[in-house]
């Protein structure tokens, strides 16, 4: 084609004087080849084809005449490139079906020309191998699967200056970014792509500028037989400078092609096509072949028409909806009668809307929080395991039995109404100021600890242990019967006798005619009560009897005495009704004085008989 014309227009002849026109630092080639998985040569697609997926092709580029030198009437006048064959070796990797990163090594393997002489001028031609700049591409996938109608996608390529030679670099950083729109349309497919070719300005030979391109193409292929193995397609690009264009920087070409895909992942094409305007870089014609592996995209079918591929459609034959678990993707939703979510097969609650559970007796049934049988929405205590009630305020609620508030697990007192304390013992029971286990409605000593009787006007209040009808709380002696007395000090205690943990203390002391161990009469009724003590405890299991002199007289006499009075005492006791195994009798004479034996008062106090405690047992509790 006419690609220097201009140059003969615009420089006189200079006769004898021979120049030459050192050859430029140009990237002369205008085709791009696609990125390998692509279905055209030279125009790019939208579509991503696989994920984690490799594709490489080695494609061969012929080019006739890229570059030649014409007058002005289009007569050649030798060409400066005649011949320039490319070997590109491209590869590409796609990720999701959506983002594919390319890489495209040319290799110059032919470059030829006639280093022309026109008007005292020879135009260097370019000779042997060269390394061309390495393209660097990527594309995205934006919208549009593999076999929809309307794809689309943004990709672009990137040379680095690679390149070692004449016509294969411009000696710096190109890029070209691009729109791309396609799709498929039965068993054909379309595609076009357009961007700006951002490259250096220059004035090739002083004659035709060169600079940033709108650079675009388009494309059409029919796919034949059964597998779609055979692909026959024409494609057109076009590309001009966006300064100052002419037919000279303005590049338009045809290809036709054909390819054929065998062992299922390899394929071999080849394609020719004209150069339709005269511009740099334009060939008289274009030869290109190639041989590649490229998986397959297969064409996914939707027989239910649910939207969902056959490859992923678990029930392919009928309509269903998108299912996480692939056994059940594309299946229709399992009967659902109350529209919980719940197929019915594993509801326990078919009727009833409820909530997923992992216990198969309670899933698809209204959520019961407690476990207790009523569902939350008529519990009303729903944290707590309750009972059915009719009232709406206590259903599910555990059971209060006599309506106090608290529930019979905590209280202690079930079967009557009581209130709350911190004591679990005393909890829902009434209550019970002081504590004696009569409840204050029924506690005639709400205020003082007492013991339960038949008698509501005792009940509560304290006993009368000793059984003199004086009650305890009044009783100044109550282990021992005694008689009323307005001396609190003295109510209720005997008049003559006195029980200690140690002794049975005689307030009189028993009187004896003298020198002899014989009781006198006035001492009966002191003895009476000292029986009737004993009898009163029968704790006291051992007592000893003992008797003490002063010490005027003899010590053995004063011993032998004393012990004789013992005796007496002792079988005045047993005389009474005391069991004789719970006594003994000792005399003592003056060896245990409690008072001086050098007055008459110290003696009179010598001069006495003791009941000491020996043994005692638990005492037992006052009956009621």
């Amino acid at each position: 084609m006419c690609a220097v014309a201009a140059l003969l227009l615009a420089s006189p002849s200079t006769g004898a004087t021979q120049e030459s026109a050192d050859a430029p630092k140009l990237a002369l080639q205008r085709f791009h080849p696609s990125q390998a998985g692509d279905r055209l040569f030279g125009v790019q697609s939208p579509f991503v084809a696989g994920h984690v997926t490799a594709h490489a092709v080695l494609m061969f580029d012929y080019a006739h005449n890229p570059l030649v030198v014409r007058d002005a009437d289009g007569k050649s006048l030798g060409s400066i490139v005649d011949n320039q064959m490319f070997a590109h070796v491209n590869a590409s990797f796609a990720l999701w079906n959506r983002l594919q990163i390319n890489v495209n090594l040319p290799l110059a393997l032919v470059q030829t020309g006639e280093n022309p002489a026109v008007d005292g001028r020879t135009f260097a031609s370019p000779s042997g191998f060269a390394l061309g700049d390495i393209r660097f591409g990527g594309r995205l996938r934006i919208i549009g699967d593999y076999y929809d109608a309307f794809q689309l996608g943004i990709g672009g390529y990137a040379w680095v200056p690679s390149g070692g030679g004449n016509f294969v670099t411009d000696g710096t950083v190109r890029g070209l970014p691009q729109l791309i729109i396609g799709g498929r349309l039965g068993k054909s497919m379309y595609t076009v792509a357009a961007g700006p070719e951002l490259r250096p300005k220059q004035n090739l030979y002083g004659a035709v500028d060169q600079g940033a391109m709108i650079t675009g193409g388009l494309g059409y292929a029919v796919f034949l037989g059964e597998e779609e193995n055979i692909q026959l397609g024409g494609e057109a690009t076009m590309s001009t400078v966006l300064s100052n264009p002419t037919m000279y920087n303005t590049n338009a070409e045809l290809l036709f092609s054909g390819r054929f895909r065998f062992m299922k992942v390899l394929e071999a094409g080849i394609g020719a096509g004209p150069g339709l305007v005269g511009g740099v870089g334009t060939p008289d014609v274009r030869v290109v072949a190639l041989f590649g592996y490229s998986p397959p995209v297969k064409k996914e079918i939707d027989t239910d028409g649910d939207g969902i591929f056959d490859s992923q459609d678990a029930c392919r034959l009928e309509p269903g909806v998108p299912s996480d678990d692939k056994s059940k993707h594309g299946c229709p939703l399992p009967k659902d009668k109350d529209g919980d979510g719940i197929a019915d097969a594993q509801d326990a609650c078919i009727d009833v809307p409820g909530v997923k559970s992992d216990l198969a007796h309670k899933n698809g049934c209204p959520p019961d929080k407690d476990g207790d049988g009523i569902v939350d929405g008529k519990d009303a205590c729903v944290d707590v395991p309750g009972v059915a009630n009719d009232d709406a305020k206590k259903n599910g609620c555990p059971p209060d039995k006599d309506g106090d508030g608290i529930i019979d697990a905590l209280d202690a007192c079930v079967d009557v109404p009581g209130v709350t304390n911190d004591d679990a013992k005393k909890n829902g029971c009434p209550p019970d100021r002081d504590g004696d286990g009569v409840f204050d409605k029924d506690d005639a000593c709400a205020d003082i600890p007492g013991i339960k009787t038949e008698d509501p006007a005792t009940n509560g209040c304290p006993g009368d242990s000793d059984g003199d009808k004086i009650r305890d709380d009044k009783d100044a002696c109550p282990n021992e019967k005694g008689a009323a007395d307005a001396d609190p000090k003295q109510n209720g205690c005997p008049k003559a006798v006195r029980v200690t943990e140690t002794e049975v203390i005689i307030l009189q002391q028993v009187q004896f005619d003298t020198a002899k161990s014989t009781i006198k009469k006035v001492s009966d009724q002191l003895l009476d009560e000292v029986a009737g003590v004993l009898k009163e405890h029968p704790e006291i299991v051992r007592i000893e009897v003992q008797g003490h002199t002063d010490d005027r007289g003899a010590k053995k006499m004063n011993e032998k005495l004393s012990d004789d009075r013992a005796k007496a005492v002792m079988a005045a006791l047993v005389k009474r009704g005391i069991d004789a195994g719970r006594l003994s009798a000792k005399g003592y004479g003056p060896n245990v004085p409690v008072g001086d034996n050098k007055t008459d008062e110290g003696r009179q106090k010598n001069r006495r008989v003791q009941f000491v405690i020996l043994e005692k047992k638990p005492k037992a509790a006052p009956k009621p």
